[in-house]
């Protein structure tokens, strides 16, 4: 009897796992990463190597709402014939020169985009909680982020310029000189490093930075800022899509600490996704050698973006 118990009980165990194991879907490798099998969707972390040959889908992070460098719209539509690309953790569409930089490597990669929406003060920390593989979305390269992050070679090249409102006191100004003693208020996006140029301006007065571009635009249309310190493609999209803003024709010069190279932010270490992002730009030639592929593409997107952005 009690052998014919533990048999018994034997059975019931092995039963019990078997019933266990296809409820969860799920199995674990030796490194402890968990992925789904059958039939299900795959959930495997990537992890700083990346395992981005299996993988096979590039997870993309971007504000989504800095045109012309990227935004949400409400459609897959684009005026041009693109088609916008759904965002993977939002409503709406995403599009803009980011994104259909994105794609092209996507598709010169063999793999699927998936863009990721998220607040540019926190974007670094999804990149390093792995929320996304890497950002691309308008970030310049600075020693300072060196430190924390690895960036390919640019994918764009920018300016920075003044917006201030086109009938206000300081419309007509053509020089920096002439700020110097009227201690007008300077504002910019926050956690960018647009704020290095501060110093260009004489007497500047430190406004408040605000966590979108839009904020920024807003901020000197309403006369709370005199002038905002952005790029020029960002700059030229508020005053085509906003009215009472005007673009100073003075030519800043770029701060030794900073870089106007628009580059591509990957987790600090992860070679992997790095070198392939690195080989898909060189294949598709988008590298500072063909700059005016740079510039007619980001035209294209100020023509194309929504008015509401």
């Amino acid at each position: 009897m009690k052998k014919k118990l533990v048999s018994s009980l034997l059975v019931l165990s092995m039963a019990a796992t078997l019933f266990a194991g296809c409820g969860s879907g799920k199995e674990t490798d030796t490194s402890g990463e968990a992925q789904t099998t059958g039939e299900g969707t795959e959930t495997k972390e990537t992890g700083e190597g990346g395992n981005y040959e299996e993988k096979k889908v590039l997870r993309v992070a971007m504000e989504c709402a800095y045109a012309p460098f990227n935004w949400t719209q409400e459609t897959e539509d684009v005026p041009n014939g693109d088609k916008a690309v759904k965002i993977a953790n939002s409503d709406g569409y995403a599009w803009g020169y980011d994104v259909k930089t994105a794609q092209m490597l996507a598709d010169a990669l063999g793999w699927e985009l998936e863009i990721y929406k998220t607040e540019w003060s926190a974007i670094v920390m999804g990149l390093d909680a792995n929320d996304y593989d890497c950002i691309i979305g308008g970030m310049c390269y600075s020693e300072e982020r060196d430190e924390t992050l690895d960036f390919t070679t640019p994918y764009y090249l920018r300016d920075v310029v003044l917006t201030v409102k086109d009938d206000g006191p300081y419309a007509d100004v053509t020089d920096v000189s002439e700020f110097d003693g009227k201690n007008p208020t300077v504002t910019t996006q926050l956690g960018t490093n647009f704020p290095n140029y501060y110093p260009l301006i004489p007497t500047a007065v430190e406004g408040t930075q605000y966590e979108t571009t839009s904020e920024v635009f807003m901020a000197v249309k309403s006369g709370t800022a005199d002038i905002s310190v952005i790029d020029y493609p960002t700059s030229k999209s508020a005053v085509g899509t906003m009215s009472g803003l005007k673009i100073l024709d003075i030519d800043l010069p770029c701060p030794e600490a900073n870089s106007n190279d628009v580059c591509i932010a990957v987790r600090e270490g992860d070679t992997e996704l790095k070198e392939l992002l690195q080989g898909a730009l060189e294949e598709c030639g988008w590298t500072t050698d063909n700059k005016d592929k740079f510039d007619a593409q980001m035209d294209e997107m100020i023509e194309v973006q929504p008015s509401s952005n």
